[in-house]
């Protein structure tokens, strides 16, 4: 067995004794509060329920990152203004059915905020797409304060409300089995969230301008040299992430009051779930985003409810520690690295 070999076997069995402890924990402070197998089951499932929103917005920092090099903390503007335009667009008096008013609601909220996306890229990042990584970061925050910002005076401070999908009312249907409570609008969550990792697979994988994104993304210049240009490439990242992380914000608004400061944690803990993932892979944000919800769901649960925030950042800090490669990354040594210079 060489050494690589039992690097890994190393680093495996660390992990497994970390997981091990972890789980012990919870278990002992579960008793505490006399949580059986069902307490335990109906964390996980709300936990996952988060986490494939998380998912969502994660996939949109992977996509832009891929092609652009730049972590978009604007991401999470988006998902507010997925939400915020759907229920704008909702309480527009319409002779139009209930279901096709909403369904009409959300296609209208998603491709203005996909236009927003696409003018974010081309007036705060194409103007300075000279200059450094770190540079064009601090525009995406700055692009999310300012966004954040217009929110508050277009849809003011309260929180708003929005039906739920199912019911089409304000109060959702509520599925019980072996007593574990299910609303309707998770499935709503889970089916989105797979419907969306499907059409971004096949998009990457099988459309030209999928795969132009794809070989901008391995080398840009590689890229530009066979007439494919990382401008139009990075427009379209901003595009597609916009459109993500509204979808986002639409699927949680019946169950989060939407206002205008609700992309705030929502972005920060997708951005959590993409690093977990590795922040190049789309299944891997998808299973960084429900590991975070599952986690600090149950973390939450066996301890206190205020906690919940402070878990997620806890396991980016033990991310970036033990794993900054994320879960389905390889990590590169120094040999590789140097090459790839």
């Amino acid at each position: 067995m060489n050494r690589s070999s039992h690097q890994n076997t190393y680093q495996f069995l660390r992990y497994i004794l970390i997981f091990l402890i972890l789980g012990v924990l919870v278990v002992y402070l579960g008793s505490r509060k006399n949580f059986g197998p069902l307490q335990y089951a109906q964390l996980s499932l709300d936990g996952l329920r988060g986490g494939a929103i998380y998912a969502l917005i994660a996939m949109g920092f992977v996509i832009v990152f891929n092609v652009t090099g730049i972590i978009n903390f604007a991401q999470g503007a988006f998902v507010t203004l997925g939400a915020m335009f759907t229920v704008t667009f909702y309480n527009l008096n319409s002779p139009l059915p209930k279901g096709l008013h909403l369904l009409l609601s959300v296609i209208a909220a998603i491709l203005v905020t996909t236009c927003i996306g696409v003018l974010v890229e081309r007036l705060t990042i194409h103007p300075a797409r000279k200059s450094s990584s770190l540079t064009l970061i601090i525009i995406t925050v700055g692009v999310f304060i300012t966004i954040q910002g217009l929110s508050l005076l277009a849809w003011g401070a309260e929180a708003h409300v929005f039906p739920s999908f199912t019911t089409l009312e304000m109060s959702d249907r509520v599925y019980r089995w072996l007593g574990i409570v299910i609303k309707a609008q998770s499935f709503w969550i889970w089916g989105t969230m797979l419907l969306v990792l499907v059409c971004i697979a096949y998009f990457f994988n099988f459309t030209l301008l999928g795969r132009a994104m794809r070989a901008c993304a391995v080398n840009r210049l590689g890229a530009r040299l066979v007439g494919i240009s990382p401008g139009r490439m990075s427009l379209a990242s901003f595009g597609i992430a916009a459109a993500v992380g509204a979808i986002g914000g639409i699927v949680v608004a019946p169950i989060v009051r939407p206002s205008y400061d609700m992309g705030l944690s929502l972005g920060l803990k997708g951005f959590v779930a993409a690093i977990m993932g590795g922040l190049v892979s789309t299944p891997g944000a998808v299973l960084g985003g429900l590991l975070l919800g599952f986690l600090e769901n149950v973390a939450a649960g066996v301890t206190k409810a205020g906690l919940k925030d402070i878990f997620a950042f806890i396991l980016l800090i033990l991310t970036l520690l033990f794993r900054p490669q994320g879960l389905l990354g390889v990590r590169k040594t120094a040999i590789e690295t140097d090459g790839a210079h």
